[in-house]
């Protein structure tokens, strides 16, 4: 058995959906399990009308849900043209789909106020949507195709934005499930990011989670692989929207990719990686638009050869400086610091201390920041450096790897440099620099490492 999951610009329309059925159809041998995001630009749209119904912009949302309708009736009608006793099926799931998203909107619109509950009902529709179209055009093409409720196969418990897998319940359901479904099918289809709660209630597994369901379906059924279909050859060296000639890597390790996904590559969800690595199960990053390319493999460290990998990057970083004397001798110190952002949800990136100094980076979107830097303001001086930018260079063992540092440094000599972290396990050189000076950097470090 193999998971295959597709992105939204792997189903963005017809003729993305019928390339996709297509390379579902070549698949059919190892028992693919599918697993689709939302049609391109429709999770963002339903963010929208989220935001529209609880300020009670009723024309908006009348607005949003008409485009939502019938983008998703067009997309049926153009794959199924002519097949009524398919066609008719998928229009009918669609409209029963949007009515009872339209009775949610309304229903928030009235009250004027977005639980997060709401939202997640609201946002995870275009999954729904999308997999009931495909499933659809997948049984008309002749390829025998069951649809699978995501929702009773991933189990959340925390944020019911963010929902965090319960792993042991999810190993638990999934493979009965999936081997129901199967029974004289050719294929199972299913939906990313949707979940639910062990008391029933519809979460999700925040933006970019449809990979992370993948790999979490893939883990319960001890996948054969786990294939990422999207819109780029596989795992570039760098952004190639900043890079121009950014290369493919035809291998990495799980943890080279794991440093990369959370260290601003966009290719992979950062959570995708472990649930892969616990079953030891290959993931693939394939091109539907090129389905003839290799793509990237990525496979346990072992199999992999040393050397730098890639430059990413993360653009928006704020770096937080605090100075206190209770530093100096003192224990605890630091983890008071760290409670302050585990309180208030907020992610730390680098850290780097001397005896009466902290400087940690973090992302500048959290809801939560000025909070954190007004709890620090009790028992620390504070200072913030902002418009503010993070350089990775990744690759296994880059300490044992001569000339390297030069390498990277050497290209930047006039770049102010804020901050410089190396991880522990040798996978990952990281520095701070201004933002505006972020792009060019890039292009030089990867120059200097690549060609």
């Amino acid at each position: 058995m193999i998971v295959m999951k597709f992105g939204g610009t792997s189903v963005a329309g017809k003729n993305e959906i019928s390339r996709a059925v297509e390379i579902i159809a070549s698949r059919l041998n190892k028992k693919p399990v599918v697993v689709v995001s939302a049609m391109s630009k429709v999770t963002d749209l339903l963010y929208k009308l989220a935001e529209a119904a609880a300020s009670k912009q009723t024309d908006l949302c009348e607005e949003l849900m008409n485009e939502l309708r019938t983008r998703h009736i067009r997309t049926a009608e153009d794959l199924l043209e002519g097949k009524a006793g398919y066609l008719l099926p998928a229009i009918s799931c669609v409209n029963e789909i949007c009515d009872g998203l339209a009775t949610t909107v309304g229903a928030v619109c009235a009250l004027g106020e977005l639980s997060d509950r709401s939202k997640a009902s609201i946002v995870s529709n275009g999954e729904l949507l999308s997999s009931s179209i495909i499933a659809h055009v997948m049984n008309a093409a002749g390829i025998r195709t069951e649809q699978v409720n995501a929702r009773d196969m991933i189990i959340t418990s925390g944020d019911v934005m963010n929902g965090e897998p319960d792993l042991a319940s999810i190993q638990d359901r999934v493979p009965g499930i999936i081997e129901k479904a199967f029974e004289g099918n050719d294929a199972v289809i299913s939906q990313g990011f949707i979940s639910r709660s062990k008391d029933g209630v519809n979460t999700v597994l925040g933006r970019g989670g449809s990979d992370y369901s993948a790999s979490l379906i893939g883990m319960a059924i001890n996948a054969e692989a786990i294939e990422i279909w999207t819109d780029v050859d596989g795992v570039l060296t760098a952004d190639p929207r900043v890079v121009e000639g950014a290369l493919r890597l035809s291998r990495l390790s799980f943890e080279e990719a794991a440093e990369m996904a959370h260290f601003g590559a966009k290719v992979l969800h950062p959570q995708t990686i472990e649930p892969a690595v616990r079953k030891n199960i290959p993931i693939c990053v394939l091109n539907s638009k090129n389905p003839e390319c290799e793509g990237t493999l990525i496979l346990n460290d072992e199999q992999i050869e040393d050397g730098v990998k890639s430059v990413s990057f993360k653009e928006r970083i704020l770096v937080i400086n605090m100075f206190s004397t209770k530093m100096i001798n003192t224990s605890g110190f630091l983890s008071k610091v760290f409670d302050v952002f585990k309180n208030n949800n907020v992610s730390i990136d680098l850290i780097s201390t001397t005896e009466a100094n902290i400087s940690v980076t973090c992302e500048e979107s959290p809801n939560n920041i000025e909070k954190v830097i007004e709890e620090l303001s009790e028992f620390a001086s504070i200072s913030i450096d902002r418009d503010k930018a993070q350089i990775s260079v990744i690759g296994k063992n880059l300490v044992n790897l001569t000339g390297t540092v030069q390498k990277v440094f050497d290209p930047i000599e006039d770049t102010k440099v804020y901050m410089i972290s190396q991880g522990s396990s040798y996978i990952n050189l990281t520095m701070v620099v201004d933002r505006a000076e972020l792009k060019a950097a890039v292009i030089k470090i990867h120059n200097s490492l690549f060609n």
